[in-house]
Order: C-alpha cells, then sequence, then structure tokens
C-alpha cells in the first residue's frame, strides 16, 4: 500500500487530522462512539468491530467508515493491526 498516497487520499476527502496507528495483539476498546467522521486503512494485521446490528471484519488493503454515532466494540486479531487513521475531528478515535 502507498501510504502517502492514502494520505493524500484522506485530505482531499478533507479530514483534518491524519495519523498512522499500532495496536499490539488482542486490544479491545470498550463500547464507543465517535462524534464525526473516522475513517481508516487497514496497512498490516487486522482488526473486527462489533455494532448492534452487525459485525465487520478488516483485514489488510481495507478502509473502514466507521458510521459517525453509532455505538461499537472492537478487538485487535491475535497478529496485531497497524492503521492509518483520518479525523475530522482530532481526538475523536
Amino acid at each position: 500500500m502507498d501510504k502517502k498516497a492514502l494520505k493524500d487520499k484522506l485530505k482531499i476527502e478533507g479530514f483534518k487530522h491524519i495519523y498512522e496507528w499500532h495496536d499490539e495483539p488482542g486490544v479491545e476498546y470498550p463500547a464507543h462512539a465517535h462524534k464525526d467522521k473516522v475513517s481508516m486503512y487497514i496497512l498490516n494485521g487486522s482488526i473486527t468491530f462489533w455494532f448492534e446490528d452487525k459485525t465487520v471484519e478488516l483485514k489488510e488493503g481495507e478502509r473502514f467508515d466507521v458510521p459517525v454515532g453509532k455505538q461499537h466494540t472492537a478487538k485487535v486479531s491475535l497478529n496485531g493491526c497497524d492503521f492509518l487513521v483520518g479525523e475530522m475531528i482530532e481526538g475523536d478515535s
């Protein structure tokens, strides 16, 4: 994946804060929701999101646009996960 091209795409889409993030294997995120748009590209590894009405499993090369205001939890796979994240509001992810 060309990280620069992905960052440029997020900038063009209007994301104000773009950063790379790494989670160790098995990290769990408790129930929460985002106030504005949050999008992520999976650079390495995988993660699973649970919403009230669906489960979303993401792996390397995939993008996910987290539904605004929708409560969810998440768990990182046993391989860990590297992300490229775009936020409209810094600190909203």
